[in-house]
């Protein structure tokens, strides 16, 4: 396949495939003598695969590992949970700062309404 097939079927754009590829969660591409990119149909779900797990919080750095950790064999959930604990442990964390800062921001939002604005300055601006 080449690689717009492949974009087109993962539903990624061209320069996904070729960062992908550059990042290690691709194979590196067999080329046909006029330097084309030749993919296996593998190509596509294992797009899609990344795709998945960025999805659901990894990073490209996890996915590159989760990946090759699939690729030695013997991958299993018992094996493989931790990754899966670690996103869910950063997005708590993510989640908790959100919230601290919706709070701040509706405080000085209800400061605002009431005229007493405190953004930037540190005193109200009557």
């Amino acid at each position: 396949m080449k690689i717009g097939q492949v974009a087109q079927e993962a539903g990624v754009s061209v320069d996904t495939v070729r960062f992908y590829e550059r990042r290690g969660i691709l194979p590196a591409a067999e080329r046909r003598p006029s330097g084309y990119r030749i993919f296996d149909a593998t190509t596509v779900e294992r797009i899609r695969m990344a795709k998945a797990l960025q999805e659901l919080g990894f990073t490209l750095d996890e996915v590159v590992d989760a990946l090759t950790s699939h690729d030695r064999g013997g991958a299993t959930c018992d094996s493989e949970r931790w990754r899966l604990e670690a996103v869910v442990d950063r997005l708590d964390a993510k989640i908790a700062e959100l919230t601290q800062a919706r709070r701040t921001a509706a405080g000085r939002l209800r400061d605002c309404r009431t005229g007493r604005c405190v953004l930037i300055y540190g005193h109200a601006d009557h």
